[in-house]
């Protein structure tokens, strides 16, 4: 693609299409031109030209004047089929929807493949944080250990609150709810799915694998309760939402749970909504990245990013699927957790291989061991009511 002025079809003009607009009109107006939006709901008022508007998508997908088509809709099936069909159309993409990315990423590769087109998903991944390029860039001859962090605003923000204004987690997520930080259905953020999703996306890039998100373990906010939070205060610690993504040998490890962190972790200092994300390698040892990874404008340069580097025909070499960097996925591993119980039934005690802490009171009692990944994660205790787990510091022997 010469750099010349750059015809896009973008599809949804919500919160990110809006932002990807603003920037353009602000930075690449000269460069880069939107001639077609595709939206759904046809009685929404929308600060440009009714002319510019379409509802049909064909007049996106088949119009030969689009170079590249942008897909920045929320529903991922209806987002696959434009991205497949796009491609298929020999069309330049890009999109922000980690959640198709993630659920059809071998799938998308092999399109990207056989039609000879590329598809950039920056802005999928922690937004305005060049997460993707670095490692498709800068690792590419490195040997990445770890890849880690707080890859979701909207979690961060809530466990922000409730540890800082004592909020109680239905408090702090209707406050990020009314800030725009959280989805009126927030289930993908507090539940852990979204980190899952960017999670899935990075390991490929990462460490050369493609695995569904379904074999990813994810373990979200919506239990932690004010006994959680008053324990991490007494310990000096805060609670956050982290990916965790860890190579020994060819194997790979991932999962999505909340963890203590200290004072003297980096990931401690990383407050609100914004994200943080450590990788850790052989050669370049830690890098640290930090920057809002949702909102309008940063989440629209990140897409306006991927777009220019088209004029210069970018694209992703998955170079370290290419390398073979590792080829199993494994959740054989063990962890160092806390667990918080109302009931003793609530949970499979036996399953620890060694107990360091134990508590009891009238209402709440905890465990602090370390246990088999698998003996929690596919038991049906660990989605008890009652039951909450977050890891504890330390890691980095176990997982």
């Amino acid at each position: 693609m010469s750099p010349s002025k750059i015809k896009i079809g973008l599809f949804g003009f919500g919160c990110v299409g809006q932002g990807l607009y603003t920037v353009m009109q602000e930075t690449h107006k000269d460069s880069t031109e939107i001639i077609k939006i595709c939206v759904k709901d046809r009685t929404k008022e929308r600060p440009l030209s009714p002319s510019l508007f379409t509802f049909d998508k064909n007049d996106i997908l088949n119009n030969p004047d689009v170079q590249v088509v942008v897909e920045l809709i929320d529903n991922a099936d209806e987002a696959f089929e434009i991205v497949s069909t796009a491609l298929k159309n020999g069309k330049a993409v890009v999109s922000a929807n980690k959640k198709m990315i993630a659920e059809h990423f071998r799938e998308l590769y092999s399109l990207q493949q056989e039609h000879n087109v590329p598809l950039l998903y920056e802005a999928a991944v922690c937004a305005s944080i060049p997460i993707i390029r670095s490692l498709e860039e800068y690792y590419d001859n490195d040997l990445l250990t770890a890849v880690k962090g707080i890859m979701n605003g909207s979690t961060n923000f809530i466990l922000s609150r409730m540890l800082k204004d004592g909020k109680t987690f239905a408090e702090a997520l209707a406050e990020a709810q009314q800030l725009g930080f959280a989805e009126s259905n927030p289930t993908l953020d507090i539940e852990g799915f979204d980190p899952k999703f960017k999670l899935a996306i990075i390991l490929t890039h990462a460490f050369g694998l493609f695995v569904s998100p379904e074999k990813i373990f994810n373990y979200g906010i919506t239990r932690i309760d004010e006994f959680d939070m008053q324990f991490a205060t007494e310990k000096g610690y805060k609670i956050k939402l982290c990916g965790i993504a860890r190579k020994r040998g060819d194997k790979v490890f991932a999962a999505v749970l909340p963890k203590f962190v200290t004072p003297n972790d980096i990931f401690y200092h990383i407050d609100n909504e914004y994200n943080g994300i450590q990788f850790e390698s052989i050669f370049s040892e830690k890098q640290f990245f930090t920057g809002k990874g949702a909102g309008s404008l940063p989440t629209g340069m990140a897409v306006l990013s991927d777009i220019t580097a088209l004029m210069y025909n970018y694209r992703y070499e998955y170079k370290k699927f290419i390398q073979k960097s590792a080829t199993v996925f494994d959740d054989d591993t063990d962890v160092k957790a806390y667990i918080r119980f109302y009931k003793d039934e609530d949970i499979d005690q036996t399953a620890f291989k060694s107990i360091e802490q134990t508590y009891k009171s009238k209402k709440e009692k905890y465990i602090i061991g370390t246990i088999p990944f698998r003996a929690f994660s596919q038991s049906k205790w660990i989605r008890n009511d009652g039951v909450n787990v977050i890891l504890m510091p330390g890691q980095s022997k176990l997982i």
